[in-house]
């Protein structure tokens, strides 16, 4: 039955899982948030950004289980506007990590580009044994040093090696999966979150290996929107209803009135912010439209934005970049 979660997971069913109808997708969202619930004699959370994916989650694991808490990271990279979002609800457990932002990047580097490229910069410069297949990935070969079509797409970034600051992927890990982790190992509860398998390739591989619920992994998580699109979050929040953070603006339909002549469904997006991850991160800075996350945060946070581009040195990262801001 497509609702309940299968041992063997494939492309093939992830793309029959993405469409399904709403209706149908919330309904195998429940099934796996009670398949996780029960396993774990209900010692899990809801890990709650205040953003519009794990508010809809939280919406969701709720109707199914009114006491679940939610637990949030507060990294103090969050938009103002999300940590007043998150202590409007009940029930919710704040963490904070052991090291500031600025104390990861002057300790490890900068976040840019992606993870999957900050980490092959950051040990392409740091590893001790495998150090020369991180510096072939960047120049498009293989372990061998030849051609290779798979590292193509990071040949572009070599240039990140002569950079004149450090690069590193390690700022998620330390402020956001560390306290995380520390407190599932202290509670003995293990985590839900709102990563959908639609947002990069990482994520649809690592749909691929595990499914939505991890129940066999060394760290044992589950992704109960996994398969679910950024269109289906904004659709959810504009039929229910439901109360999300302001910093998104209004959720509206670029082709309003427009649907029934084309024949085809509504397509949703935000007035505001379209992402409240970290403000400071630079992950997929580079390949968004004008005006991007920082420009935007020149108008709608400048204090935020003097001490990121300033103070931080965020400025000059986005120069070697060549992101705008």
């Amino acid at each position: 039955m497509i609702f309940a979660c299968n041992k063997i997971h494939t492309r093939e069913q992830l793309k029959r899982l993405q469409s399904l109808t709403l209706e149908q997708k919330i309904q195998a969202t429940k099934v796996r948030i009670g398949e996780w619930y029960q396993h774990w004699d209900g010692k899990v959370y809801v890990s709650f950004s205040g953003g519009k994916d794990s508010t809809v989650l939280l919406h969701i694991a709720r109707q199914c289980y009114p006491d679940i808490e939610a637990v949030f990271v507060d990294t103090g990279l969050e938009y103002p506007e999300i940590r007043q979002f998150v202590k409007q609800h009940d029930n919710v457990t704040i963490l904070r990590p052991k090291m500031r932002f600025d104390e990861v990047i002057k300790k490890y580097g900068y976040p840019v580009i992606s993870k999957d490229v900050s980490l092959i910069v950051y040990y392409a410069k740091h590893s001790n044994g495998k150090k020369q297949n991180y510096i072939n990935d960047l120049k498009g070969l293989d372990p061998n040093g030849n051609d290779s079509d798979y590292n193509q797409k990071y040949e572009k970034f070599e240039y990140l090696l002569d950079a004149p600051f450090e690069v590193s992927h390690k700022c998620c890990l330390i402020m956001k999966e560390n306290p995380l982790d520390q407190y599932g190992k202290s509670t003995g509860k293990n985590s839900m979150n709102a990563t959908m398998a639609a947002e990069s390739n990482r994520r649809e591989k690592a749909w691929i290996k595990t499914g939505c619920n991890a129940f066999d992994s060394s760290k044992p998580f589950s992704k109960p929107l996994s398969f679910w699109t950024e269109q289906d979050v904004l659709q959810y929040l504009k039929i229910t209803g439901l109360p999300y953070c302001s910093v998104y603006g209004d959720i509206v339909a670029d082709n309003e009135g427009q649907e029934e002549f084309y024949q085809t469904e509504k397509h949703y997006h935000c007035t505001g912010c379209q992402r409240t991850g970290c403000m400071f991160c630079m992950f997929g800075v580079h390949l968004e439209p004008e005006p991007n996350r920082f420009q935007r945060m020149k108008i709608t946070h400048p204090k935020q934005y003097d001490y990121c581009i300033n103070e931080l040195g965020l400025g000059k990262v986005l120069d070697y970049i060549h992101a705008k801001y």
